[in-house]
């Protein structure tokens, strides 16, 4: 009898854990989004009123996937100072000495923490991968629209890659506006040997896979014989868009998870070499679902304790290792994207050097 109600009362502890955990989590996101909106709105009024932005574009186009894309970006973060915040007053209150005084062990109490984190964590997987990319096309076109329309990428020089086997084209330079190239080559291998080249003044993108090709000359190899060809326009069926050689500097975030795996084992098998912003964003959005358990440790395990500071010596702490988790994640990023880092060892490395910190910690927990 006796144990059945110690099993009710640490039931309890868990609903209450979970819900002090989700309850502090939200209202933190609610709170500190409702400020960067106000902030955006001030920094942002004069471009709506100088580009004539309509009303409804800004609030449904823009605020609305605004908040859910902000809110899951930083969302381990408020999962870490929700986790530091709510512990540090149990533990103040000593309602953390009362449950350890109970027999329940520290490894224990971590239940309903790691319950809540997966809530949190699958909920996110789910909004990142599938539900934010399709918004971000929204969001993403009201900004290059109304508010930094020179940073939509529209043009690129010296493109290179294979349309088919032992089909190479190369691009001088393409203008996606008018979405013509220059100085086009089109080069044909059987093997290793070059069969037969062609060369153009430029080319012009129509519809799908349909372009014409203007002042053109194709020369044909066989053995030492050549023959070569001129001509002022043909059109010809090439197994490509413009849009799969010049990508938006934000295209990774407009992709859903299977998109991205598509298209970087697409522009792979085309010898394109654009594709560490996609692989990067493919392997942060896995590693941001495990480091809301991390970040969920490292916190409980930091505030658990009752010590001199108070609550605010423990946020303080809790909001430095915030700014160092962003800082690595951005350090890491660019050594990928910049250097030879693998893609998925620069989203991993926060989390990496986090475990190391969770567990030393942990080792350090009170029971």
């Amino acid at each position: 009898m006796k144990s059945k109600k110690i099993s009710l009362k640490i039931y309890r502890i868990d609903k209450y854990i979970i819900k002090k955990f989700l309850g502090t989590y939200l209202f933190m996101i609610a709170l500190i989004l409702s400020i960067a909106v106000v902030f955006d709105i001030n920094e942002k009024i004069d471009k709506f009123i100088s580009n004539s932005a309509p009303l409804s574009e800004i609030i449904f186009n823009y605020y609305v996937n605004f908040v859910p894309y902000y809110a899951n970006l930083f969302s381990p973060i408020f999962v870490f100072l929700a986790v530091i915040f709510f512990t540090s007053k149990m533990a103040s209150n000593s309602e953390i000495i009362a449950i350890l005084s109970n027999g329940v062990s520290f490894k224990r109490l971590l239940y309903p923490y790691m319950i809540s984190a997966g809530i949190i964590a699958a909920a996110s997987f789910v909004m990142n991968s599938y539900i934010i990319p399709p918004a971000n096309k929204v969001r993403l076109n009201f900004e290059h629209t109304y508010i930094n329309p020179e940073r939509k990428k529209t043009d690129d020089r010296n493109i290179q890659f294979k349309v088919a086997d032992g089909t190479i084209v190369y691009f001088g330079n393409f203008d996606l506006v008018s979405n013509i190239g220059y100085n086009f080559s089109i080069d044909q291998f059987d093997s290793l040997k070059l069969i037969s080249r062609l060369t153009a003044q430029s080319i012009q993108y129509d519809s799908l896979y349909h372009w014409t090709i203007k002042d053109y000359q194709i020369r044909n190899f066989d053995g030492l014989q050549e023959k070569i060809i001129h001509g002022t326009s043909i059109d010809t069926i090439i197994q490509v868009v413009p849009n799969d050689f010049i990508v938006a500097v934000t295209a990774q975030q407009m992709m859903t998870s299977p998109e991205i795996t598509h298209y970087v084992k697409s522009q792979n098998e085309r010898g394109l070499g654009n594709v560490k912003d996609f692989q990067i964003e493919y392997h942060s959005r896995i590693a941001s679902v495990f480091s809301a358990f991390i970040l969920t440790i490292i916190g409980a395990t930091l505030s658990a304790r009752k010590v001199k500071g108070g609550m605010g010596l423990n946020i303080g702490i809790g909001l430095s290792l915030s700014v160092t988790y962003i800082l690595f994640m951005t350090i890491t990023s660019s050594f990928a994207v910049k250097g030879n880092m693998s893609p998925m060892l620069a989203a991993w490395i926060p989390n990496i050097i986090f475990i190391a910190i969770s567990f030393f910690l942990y080792k350090r927990a009170p029971n």
